[in-house]
């Protein structure tokens, strides 16, 4: 089996790099204004998020200040990570510099705030993805393992093997959660610390899902000028297409932003002036967005934390969420 995942992995590479390559080759077709507008639209979108999450860090922590600038920064910089980066090593960036930002947090707190997010996320992306599926929009299951993709493929092909991941996956962490519950029960309340937003449903619509809903129109805003700068077209149905694909393709994050996943769904399902013009705007998206958000997560980290060492950053975050 493991030759045979080298290969699938391989491919799904190759498959990215051909993409890129024409991506560079076709500078010059890219609508420049489109693409200032869908990055414009894209910051919009991560800020939108930050002031959500700064919303249930305030619930959490009423009396202490929690500044925008630096949960903004936070979630910058750990987007910036996690466009780079696979298995979500920004999202421990995040919490990380939230926690740093905050006088006398804790990282239950800190952690349970930032998953509270997952809560409308979940439900809008359910909803964009089920849209999607009932359009026939995406693959049918008996197609997914002819994908070139190595997130899909994979995983279509041996779904015993996926049953198996996601159960131990479910089996450690209620484990986990209960071996912190015997050693320390006050985890327990700064846990539920960290959520009490949501026991207040009118604070949590206005402060924290308004942001979040306003998020996610602006993300579907910067796909739409994504669509528009590869001359690909932007629609309804097709920033819905992207943004499930994106959904499907990041859900067990084996590569950096589920790169070579989202090439193959689009490829296979994207209706445009061909596949190799859908496979420069997959790509050409994703190298923008990754370009974007390292950009963005540089200058927070500069201009607001004071630091240029990430690599110092991630191995304390890992520390600090290992201990």
């Amino acid at each position: 089996m493991t030759p045979l995942l080298g290969v699938d992995l391989a491919q799904s590479f190759e498959s990215f790099r051909h993409g890129a390559e024409e991506f560079f080759h076709r500078l010059s077709e890219i609508s420049w204004p489109a693409m200032a507008l869908a990055l414009g639209f894209y910051l919009a979108h991560l800020l939108a998020r930050s002031r959500a999450w700064q919303n249930v860090l305030r619930a959490s922590y009423p009396e202490r200040k929690v500044p925008f600038p630096q949960i903004a920064a936070a979630y910058l910089a750990g987007a910036g990570l996690n466009s780079f980066i696979p298995a979500r090593v920004g999202d421990a960036v995040k919490i990380f510099l939230a926690k740093r930002s905050i006088r006398r947090s804790t990282y239950p707190t800190v952690v349970s705030s930032f998953f509270v997010g997952s809560v409308f996320d979940t439900t809008a992306g359910i909803l964009v993805f089920l849209y999607a599926l009932t359009q026939g929009l995406l693959p049918q299951p008996p197609e997914l393992p002819d994908l070139p993709a190595f997130d899909i493929s994979f995983w279509a092909e041996h779904p015993s093997l996926l049953l198996f991941f996601l159960t131990a996956l479910g089996i450690g962490t209620v484990v986990a959660f209960a071996l912190l519950a015997r050693r320390v029960e006050a985890f327990w309340d700064r846990v539920k610390q960290g959520a009490i937003v949501l026991t207040d449903p009118a604070l949590y619509l206005r402060t924290v899902a308004a942001w979040q809903g306003i998020g996610w129109v602006l993300r579907f805003l910067a796909y739409w000028f994504f669509l528009n700068a590869f001359h690909i077209g932007g629609s309804f149905e097709n920033v819905l297409l992207v943004m499930s694909v994106q959904t499907v393709s990041t859900l067990l994050p084996l590569t950096p932003g589920g790169a070579g996943a989202q090439q193959a769904l689009l490829v296979a399902t994207l209706v445009g002036p061909g596949p190799i013009a859908v496979l420069t705007y997959s790509v050409g998206q994703q190298i923008a967005i990754a370009a974007w958000t390292a950009l963005l997560g540089a200058l927070a980290l500069v201009f607001v934390f004071r630091t240029t060492n990430w690599r110092h950053l991630i191995r304390s975050a890992s520390r600090e969420a290992e201990e």
